[in-house]
């Protein structure tokens, strides 16, 4: 399988991937932007333009949106993050070109009714309460917070009560015309797919889209420090973090391996020496989680108040030892977990439209499965623990708990291990 891109006269790129014995496709808008490009005054713009996109354009009411898409058995969704947005469709390859219609309409002819947009606020407001009513939902947002202080990137994507209430439409209108512009935008497509009949469904309903590429983010700079919420809670929630790199940084292959093997499975170290050996928690794992400009290596777990401070002593010494000692049969098994990540992510037309549109925001090009793999097997035991030597002395620690935490040690004395 061999991807096809193609840039439109306004900088748009469209990119497919066709998969023989298929008889559906996924199309996705894949958006260079995200919350952390938000203006101050306008906290929660992206993810808000992400709901109020669908509740009408001018051509389709938020019901026929619905029933339209429904009606040929597909699916239509959003998400907003960080660093990006993107809008996918999920349909039979017949209805494609409705697919891309409807993920058009919705950037290009948003209509923005204010009477919706006091709506969806409730809506928005009722979905920030229930992530802080979830701990282990809402810590990874303290985290971020914690590990980048008083900056866009460190704050939640949902926004907060008063900015989500101060938000305009024309906050909206702002937004998508600044930040929704052809060089910053990637129309991917795969499974049963006709390059250039999307090619010319890309050309006639998003080709008046405005050229040129969204403002320039703040340069991210990692903090650290702790944040805790001592709300009542049978369970208490911790997570640690470390500076990480972005995707185009040398050490991240060496790094989502030293992830992987540290806490990305039930063989990881982590799951071996805290839940299975010792019984101190009943969750716990680690993950990299790179952003265009910085990352994070992140660990969690979820034990009792009472086992809590040991679990997090034993889970720091655990990070540690890996750092220095990590066997060969463990980097072996994190190379199989992430080969067998990335092949099974092939056998799915989502997956794969979706690689497709990041892999062209973030590297510019369509990388091949097989230089993944190649970059994969190269990485050795030397370059692992060499970038898990340098992460530990890149910043100092982050911290953030829910739940009783008078057992879980303060942040200096963690540090001070880590050294």
């Amino acid at each position: 399988m061999t991807a096809i891109v193609t840039t439109l006269d306004n900088g748009l790129r469209v990119a497919s991937l066709a998969m023989p014995g298929l008889e559906t496709a996924a199309v996705g808008l894949y958006v260079d932007t995200g919350s952390r490009l938000e203006p101050q005054a306008a906290h929660g713009v992206a993810h808000m333009l992400e709901h109020m996109v669908f509740k009408g354009t001018r051509r389709r009411t938020a019901r026929q949106i619905a029933e339209e898409i429904e009606a040929v058995g597909g699916q239509l969704n959003a998400y907003t993050g960080r660093d990006q947005t993107s809008f996918y469709a999920r349909v039979l390859a017949d209805d494609l070109p409705l697919g891309v219609d409807m993920i058009a309409d919705l950037v290009t002819e948003p209509l923005f009714d204010a009477g919706e947009l006091a709506r969806e606020r409730e809506v928005v407001l009722q979905e920030l309460g229930q992530a802080r009513d979830t701990p282990d939902d809402i810590i990874f947002d303290n985290l971020q917070e914690v590990a980048y202080p008083g900056q866009l990137l460190g704050r939640s994507i949902l926004g907060t009560e008063e900015s989500i209430q101060a938000l305009s439409d024309t906050d909206m209108r702002d937004w998508l015309t600044g930040h929704y512009r052809g060089h910053s935008m990637v129309l991917a497509a795969a499974g049963k797919v006709d390059h250039a009949a999307l090619v010319g469904m890309a050309r006639e309903r998003l080709g008046m889209i405005p050229a040129g590429a969204r403002p320039v983010h703040e340069a991210a700079r990692y903090g650290g420090g702790e944040h805790r919420d001592e709300r009542e809670s049978e369970q208490t929630h911790v997570t640690l973090a470390l500076p990480g790199v972005p995707a185009l940084h040398d050490d991240y292959y060496p790094l989502m391996l030293f992830s992987t093997a540290l806490g990305g499975g039930m063989s990881s170290r982590l799951f071996q020496a805290v839940r299975e050996e010792r019984g101190l928690v009943y969750s716990i794992y680690s993950y990299l989680a790179p952003f265009a400009d910085t990352g994070l290596m992140t660990l969690y777990l979820g034990t009792g108040p009472e086992t809590a401070g040991e679990a997090v002593h034993l889970t720091l010494d655990t990070l540690l030892g890996a750092a220095t000692d990590l066997a060969a049969a463990e980097l072996d098994r994190a190379k199989a977990q992430l080969k067998a990540s990335v092949f099974m992510g092939l056998e799915s037309c989502a997956g794969l439209s979706e690689q497709l549109g990041r892999q062209l925001l973030i590297y510019n090009r369509v990388v091949p499965t097989a230089e993944i793999i190649e970059r994969i097997d190269a990485v050795t035991l030397a370059e692992v623990s060499a970038a898990a030597q340098r992460m530990l002395t890149a910043g100092p620690l982050a911290m953030a708990s829910v739940g009783p935490s008078v057992d879980v040690p303060a942040i200096d004395r963690l540090q001070a291990r880590l050294q």
